[in-house]
C-alpha cells in the first residue's frame, strides 16, 4: 500500500529529472554560447541576423544594446540580440592575411 503512494511522486521527479536534461539545460548552454558570441563582437565582424540579413558590424552601442550593420552601403541599426551568428570575424581575416604574407614571403625566399 506504501508503495502506491511514491510511485506517483517518483514518477514525477523522474519526469522533470528527463525535462530538465533534455529541454532546459540544452537551451541554457545555447544562451550562454550567444551571450558570450555578442561580448565578442567587434567592428568589421560579418554578422547574420535573425531575419537572415547579412551585414557588417559599423558600432556598437553598448548603453542601448543596439548594433548598426553596414548592408552594402545601407546602415541599419538593430537590438543586438538580433544577431543570430557571426559568420567571420575581424581577428579571423587578420590571421590569414598574415598567414598568406608569411608564405609568400617564404616561397620568394626558396626561389632566391
Amino acid at each position: 500500500m506504501q508503495y502506491s503512494q511514491y510511485s506517483g511522486f517518483i514518477v514525477l521527479i523522474l519526469i522533470f529529472a528527463v525535462m530538465y536534461f533534455l529541454v532546459i539545460r540544452p537551451q541554457k548552454k545555447q544562451q550562454q554560447k550567444h551571450a558570450q558570441t555578442l561580448k565578442q563582437l567587434q567592428k568589421g565582424d560579418h554578422v547574420t541576423t535573425i531575419g537572415r540579413l547579412h551585414g557588417i558590424v559599423d558600432d556598437i552601442n553598448e548603453e542601448e544594446k543596439t548594433v548598426t550593420l553596414d548592408c552594402d552601403g545601407i546602415y541599419l541599426v538593430f537590438d543586438l540580440n538580433a544577431v543570430a551568428k557571426v559568420t567571420t570575424r575581424v581577428s579571423d581575416t587578420k590571421e590569414e592575411t598574415s598567414k598568406d604574407t608569411t608564405s609568400k614571403e617564404d616561397s620568394e625566399t626558396k626561389k632566391d
